[in-house]
């Protein structure tokens, strides 16, 4: 299906669920009602999805710079999902799960991960300055390079995550689980590390 041939304002509506393979490259779907869709395999480059309802959503798709900003993506599977450079400030992701997703260079500040699955993800480079991170799986997760700057990590689970050159300043890291967890050149000032034993 390509963005020609889809209606935009039906998808917009919630009557149609079953997008995969759907092109909508550049879509606005600002608001859309996409609860429990289906967009595997779906090409949202660039799309706008700002305040869309996404939650249940089955979104393992290429989300490449498409703007999530207030969007609802509680419990949806965002496994694998390309989300390099995606805006998704003050959206909802609880219960969703980005597994193994792509996160390089996203745009993630003041987000509430807490519990959320980011087990394997590539989050190199992006901006979660501020996020809220409590207990959250982040197993083997790749965070060089970006800003955790006073985020809340407390018992989050960062066993073989590598976090080289990540901006851990202020960072709550209270009794957070980091067994074979990389810290070379990651800047701790602040940070808040009692009952977490770093090794750098």
């Amino acid at each position: 299906m390509t963005h020609s041939t889809l209606d935009i304002s039906a998808i917009r509506r919630g009557k149609v669920k079953d997008l995969r393979d759907a092109s909508l490259v550049g879509a606005d779907l600002a608001g859309a009602d996409l609860a429990d869709a289906d967009l595997s395999q779906a090409n949202l480059t660039g799309a706008n999805l700002s305040g869309a309802n996404l939650s249940g959503a089955i979104l393992r798709a290429n989300l490449h710079g498409a703007n999530l900003s207030g969007a609802n993506l509680s419990g949806a599977d965002c496994r694998n999902a390309d989300l390099r450079g995606a805006l998704l400030s003050d959206a909802t992701v609880k219960g969703a799960t980005f597994s193994g997703a792509f996160l390089t260079g996203a745009m993630c500040g003041n987000l509430d991960f807490s519990g959320v699955d980011l087990r394997g993800a590539d989050v190199q480079g992006a901006s979660l300055s501020r996020a809220t991170l409590q207990g959250a799986e982040l197993c083997n997760a790749n965070f060089s390079g970006a800003d955790l700057s006073h985020a809340d990590l407390e018992e989050a689970d960062l066993s073989g995550a590598v976090l080289r050159g990540t901006n851990l300043t202020g960072a709550n890291l209270l009794c957070a689980i980091v067994d074979s967890a990389q810290f070379a050149g990651a800047l701790l000032a602040g940070a808040c590390v009692e009952g977490t034993p770093l090794d750098h």
